[in-house]
């Protein structure tokens, strides 16, 4: 459920904050395209802008059509549990913001999580270390789909509540891959239904 409106492609408007639900991304640069599941975008008064503008060189916000003034992308990614312990979540907010970068041609120097168990929001500041491991493995996904390999899953105890639990099988592909065990092991469980 904490998912369902985040994913349905809509914006909602209050005075200085927009908000887009569903907004697709790309990044030509790092080949990467997705769905975010929220980008806020936040008015800038005319002296934060000006000032932001002289500080950096660049822009600091972007036009929004039917809006007045400059309006700084916030995205926010939704996630139904925990922090992980990891920076996987960090890396995925990472890759959104780098493409609202390419895509809108400003900054977007902070993002947020939402975490659906702690029922909190978490402010990740994307610096460079970040965006380089980000960068390298967005390299990494396309050097393996180059060699066509798919590393295997490896099970944990988070893997029980993943909505893709069925799809990856970690359980029984994980480790070292191999047909005839995976073989094996469904004839072994269709003798034991």
């Amino acid at each position: 459920m904490l998912h369902e409106r985040a994913h349905e492609p809509e914006t909602e408007s209050r005075r200085d904050l927009r908000i887009a639900r569903g907004l697709r991304l790309r990044s030509l640069r790092l080949g990467l395209t997705g769905v975010a599941d929220v980008v806020e975008f936040h008015r800038l008064s005319e002296a934060e802008g000006n000032s932001r503008a002289e500080e950096s060189g660049e822009p600091c916000g972007v036009r929004l059509p039917g809006a007045r003034g400059l309006w700084k992308p916030f995205p926010v990614e939704y996630k139904r549990g925990r922090p992980k312990r990891g920076p996987y979540d960090e890396v995925q907010l990472c890759a959104q913001a780098l493409c609202l970068e390419e895509m809108l041609g400003v900054a977007v120097p902070r993002a947020a999580l939402f975490y659906g168990r702690p029922m909190r929001r978490t402010e990740v500041v994307l610096g460079a270390a970040l965006r380089a491991e980000t960068e390298r493995l967005a390299a990494r996904l396309h050097e393996l789909t180059r060699l066509g390999v798919t590393p295997p899953p490896v099970y944990d105890k988070k893997c029980e509540s993943c909505s893709l639990l069925s799809l990856c099988m970690p359980r029984r592909l994980g480790g070292q891959p191999s047909v005839q065990r995976y073989l094996d092991r469904a004839l072994e469980e269709a003798d034991t239904e």
